[in-house]
């Protein structure tokens, strides 16, 4: 190589050099934290979010990062849906009565007599029309709505024995901030009070309350069984779970990430069903082994049940046009899958 060749040859290496230099490094994709928060530990809605936590950190290549806290870590259940709706938490997993101070719509899914089983709610919860009701609730108040499935049938927890229908007279009993709950239960001549699940356990130690609407799934994971033994299965409404994201948070994602957090959160709410028909037999087998007893009303009185509740939705809701609307979506369909 000649001297002017190695000049030239330094020079476009100089050149290259500098054009390197001066090109900026590709910046690293923004990461997005979301906290999910529910109010239940090893049970339905905590496993929902496990799962979906885990779909949306796959799928979006770490570019969002599932942080699970379940058992109300993050607050009570109304401390769970503000803060979810300021943006402080990002996923609520949480019954749809307590977000009725949003919009009162949303205790039309906890209606006596809606559904007939497990696997019939789990058909409703997946109904076109009641999803594209259910999730737009709250779209003007910071929620966005990506999901929605039943968990289990409601139970009572009890630290008497309820046996018998008669058995409710009297009693104080723990229900879900809904009317629908609240006149079901005056109709059956107990005393309802509005709770949220923290506070279940303490308020039955204390004698405050003497019994409480519930799932089997938390009442066994929470060891209720030292302070109320008697599970008494009456079926008469179901407990489902809306998946609330925030949307403060979820504008400031791309919209390749809004996409797969809707796409994930819709896919999982399907996924969950039959782990928690599995879940529902398993807890109710572990209630007894741990020393609780099951119960359930003689057929006669179950009928009568349902017949004194069925129709609790159309009462409650016919003094209220948008309440009374939403409760014909969810009742048409339920009618249509039974």
């Amino acid at each position: 190589m000649t001297l002017a060749q190695r000049d030239v040859f330094a020079v476009a290496a100089w050149a290259f050099a500098a054009v390197v230099a001066l090109t900026p490094a590709a910046a690293p994709a923004q990461t997005f934290v979301m906290k999910m928060s529910t109010p239940t530990l090893n049970d339905v809605p905590d496993t929902f979010g496990k799962d979906f936590g885990a779909a949306v950190e796959k799928d979006s290549g770490g570019r969002i990062k599932g942080e699970l806290y379940p058992a109300s870590q993050l607050g009570s259940i109304p401390r769970q849906i503000e803060g979810t709706q300021f943006g402080a938490i990002q996923c609520a997993i949480v019954p749809p009565e307590f977000f009725v101070g949003v919009d009162e719509r949303f205790e039309v899914m906890s209606a006596p007599g809606l559904v007939d089983s497990l696997a019939h709610g789990q058909r409703v919860a997946a109904d076109p029309d009641v999803l594209k009701l259910m999730l737009s609730l709250g779209a003007n108040k910071g929620l966005h709505g990506v999901g929605m499935f039943m968990a289990e049938p409601v139970a009572i927890v009890s630290r008497m024995p309820i046996r018998h229908i008669e058995d409710f007279k009297g009693k104080k009993i723990r229900i879900f901030a809904s009317q629908f709950q609240q006149t079901a239960f005056e109709r059956l001549g107990a005393t309802p009070v509005a709770m949220t699940l923290g506070d279940v356990l303490p308020a039955l130690q204390q004698g405050a309350i003497d019994g409480a609407v519930t799932g089997v799934g938390p009442v066994v994971h929470m060891h209720f069984q030292d302070a109320a033994k008697y599970l008494t299965v009456t079926n008469q409404s179901a407990i489902y779970l809306m998946v609330e994201i925030s949307q403060k948070w979820y504008d400031t994602l791309p919209k390749d990430l809004q996409e797969i957090v809707d796409r994930d959160a819709a896919a999982q709410a399907t996924a969950i069903n039959p782990w928690a028909t599995d879940h529902r037999k398993r807890v109710e087998e572990g209630w007894s082994a741990s020393g609780g007893e099951l119960i359930r009303l003689p057929s006669d009185e179950q009928a009568t049940l349902m017949k004194t509740l069925g129709d609790v939705g159309q009462d409650v809701s016919k003094a209220k046009p948008a309440v009374a609307a939403a409760y014909r979506v969810v009742t048409a369909a339920a009618q249509r899958l039974r």
